[in-house]
């Protein structure tokens, strides 16, 4: 019996053998490509009926009906003298009476590109043939044959899909992977498309989700705006209070009550700071030559003099610099936002990875094409300690996969990853033995 056939094909094989023997001399294998029929036909020539007489025809488009007639017929007898002038079923009748064939069994690959004429003299075969033929077909149309049974070729389940994978590739991933449960899910139990599988090509890619959200954008920008709004209003102060206090006054005469009040709202100004008993002063000077009756007020014909009080009072004051309002403005602080400094992690440790047993399991947390990223991962989870970090290549880039821990078994590992952080887990980590992360590692040569 040929080797890796799954249960349920062997089954099929035994039913189709069984349908024979209950005397259903034409059976038709349907279904669509992709599914194993080939496959199903080669196991059941080799397995069933060894003391018949065998013949198998792959058909094709191009293939005739002579040709076809002319591979059965040789297959079937020794040295057949086939006329060209006669149908199948005709020639068959005068081989059998000429030699004793025995047993015949025609197993035919293809059967949509069968004739109309061609079916007509299977059919016709099959019902009376002068020994014992059975034919089994392989084909896509339905209710091609109408008096055949069909027998419809079901997809495989995902249990059968993994078993049949487990045949061929021997490292397959662990149930747990989603690339490769997205993958037994999307071939829909075609043979042709699960063995169709590329380990090095089917690998998860998790992605980090970027953290700063539209809100952060739009409160940067306002405080940007709000910013510019207070240096304009600072600068249109500044002017001002330039303009007002370093002016020159006009020479004309002006009250001593005004000088005073003058030099009150200059003290409130940043630039000049006088003491209170010094100010109290001034305002009762100014209140006793107010009360003073305008007949003993002195006539003053010195304009000049009227600001004598004022000139006593900047005096005792201390002496403003002048402010360079350009200077001010130039070397107003800049709010600027702290950048945090990324924790920096060991680079790729391949040679970790490559000294470990084959054997041994771990825990696939990220893998991305930009490093910093992978950094900015171990730092932010704190995996320092159990988090390593090697580097493959795939698809002509450069990959740093983060995992974490080393396990000896699945269990162990499946422990460990209930007690990570639940940021680490939403991405979804799944296992991976260390002889797969070796073959990734060697990509990194070729």
């Amino acid at each position: 019996m040929q080797s890796q056939i799954l249960p349920s094909r062997a089954a099929l094989v035994d039913r189709i053998a069984l349908q024979f023997e209950y005397g259903q001399n034409l059976i038709v294998l349907l279904g669509p490509s992709g599914l194993g029929k080939s496959y199903l036909l080669e196991t059941f020539i080799t397995d069933k009926y060894s003391d018949f007489n065998k013949s198998f025809v792959q058909l094709s488009a191009r293939m005739s009906d002579m040709q076809l007639m002319s591979e059965l017929l040789e297959q079937s007898f020794r040295s057949p003298l086939i006329d060209q002038n006669l149908s199948l079923s005709e020639n068959f009748y005068q081989l059998a009476k000429q030699q004793n064939c025995g047993p015949c069994l025609w197993v035919l690959d293809g059967g949509r590109h069968l004739s109309e004429e061609m079916v007509e003299e299977l059919t016709t075969l099959a019902k009376h043939s002068p020994t014992t033929l059975y034919v089994l077909l392989a084909s896509q149309s339905v209710g091609q044959f109408k008096s055949a049974v069909e027998i419809h070729l079901e997809a495989l389940s995902i249990a059968e899909s993994k078993q049949l994978m487990k045949c061929y590739f021997n490292d397959l991933p662990y149930d747990e992977d989603p690339v490769f449960q997205t993958f037994l899910r999307e071939a829909h139990g075609n043979p042709s498309l699960l063995l169709a599988w590329q380990p090095t090509q089917h690998t998860a890619k998790v992605v980090v989700t970027d953290k700063v959200s539209w809100r952060v954008h739009l409160i940067t920008l306002l405080v940007i705006i709000m910013l510019l709004i207070i240096g304009f209003l600072y600068k249109s102060d500044m002017t001002r209070w330039w303009q007002d206090f370093y002016q020159p006054q006009p020479e004309t005469p002006v009250a001593t009550a005004i000088a005073v009040d003058t030099l009150k709202q200059a003290v409130t100004e940043p630039a000049v700071t006088i003491d209170s008993s010094q100010v109290e002063a001034a305002d009762a000077q100014s209140a006793a030559q107010q009360a003073q009756p305008e007949q003993d007020k002195p006539l003053i014909d010195n304009p000049t003099q009227e600001n004598n009080v004022a000139a006593i009072l900047d005096s005792l004051a201390p002496v403003a610099e002048p402010v360079d309002i350009t200077t001010s403005l130039a070397e107003e602080p800049t709010v600027v936002e702290p950048v945090p400094q990324t924790q920096q992690i060991m680079p790729a440790d391949n040679a970790w990875y490559l000294q470990q047993p084959d054997s041994k399991v771990v825990i696939q947390l990220l893998a991305v094409t930009q490093q910093t990223i992978a950094e900015q991962f171990v730092a932010k989870q704190s995996l320092q300690v159990l988090g390593k970090v090697y580097q493959t290549r795939r698809n002509d880039k450069m990959w740093w996969v983060v995992t974490y821990g080393s396990f000896d078994n699945l269990n162990a590992a499946r422990e460990v990853l209930a007690s990570l952080p639940e940021a680490v887990r939403k991405n979804q980590p799944f296992y991976k033995k260390i002889s797969k992360i070796k073959q990734e590692i060697a990509l990194l040569d070729q």
